[in-house]
């Protein structure tokens, strides 16, 4: 785990792409769209299947990433 991470290499915030939440870098998809699609069951491979931009790592920084927002850290993830 990315614990206390302050650098993000997969998450970008950029007010310009999906109105400035964080996504995976590169993409429009976002960290809010990976937990909520994990949260109604969907497994890690049936994302992959469904977006293939996305990476098995991309999901794990997301999931780490939204850990560390909700552990109150302050985190950054700098705009690609």
């Amino acid at each position: 785990m990315n614990a206390g991470a302050t650098h993000w290499n997969r998450i970008a915030v950029d007010p310009t792409v999906v109105h400035g939440k964080p996504r995976i870098r590169g993409t429009r998809v976002t960290v809010q769209a990976i937990l909520e699609l994990l949260a109604a069951g969907e497994t890690f491979e049936e994302l992959l299947e469904e977006y293939d931009e996305l990476s098995r790592e991309d999901i794990v920084e997301a999931l780490e990433y939204a850990a560390s927002v909700a552990g109150g850290l302050q985190v950054q993830a700098l705009v690609p």
